[in-house]
């Protein structure tokens, strides 16, 4: 199983950027979600869902970032509007499979957002 992000850059603050996060191979996922390392800090969940929809959003990013998947694609989604610097990090994604003790994670993208 192989996670890759994509989707990263750098973008002024106000803006928005989308990331993916497609998952290969031949597997039944549960959650999946996005993490945020940022400099000096530790890593953060920014959102998670179930793999009936269900979503939750750490309180920095409720009401501007979106997270969805497409369970047919093994593709998770993140939506991030209304962007800050404070949002400026690598972006991980992960997954829980079915049988697998631990989550998968992607190789991370990076996400910097300008003053």
């Amino acid at each position: 199983v192989e996670l890759v992000e994509s989707g990263g850059g750098w973008m002024e603050a106000g803006g928005s950027l989308s990331l993916s996060c497609v998952a290969s191979g031949s597997m039944f996922i549960h959650d999946m979600g996005w993490h945020r390392l940022a400099p000096g800090e530790q890593r953060e969940l920014v959102a998670s869902i179930t793999r009936g929809g269900g979503a939750t959003y750490a309180d920095s990013v409720k009401g501007r970032f979106t997270i969805s998947r497409d369970n047919a694609k093994n593709t998770v989604y993140l939506q991030m509007d209304s962007l800050k610097p404070d949002d400026t990090g690598v972006y991980y994604c992960n997954a829980h499979v079915e049988g697998v003790e631990d989550d998968y994670w992607g190789q991370g993208t990076l996400v910097t957002v300008l003053p």
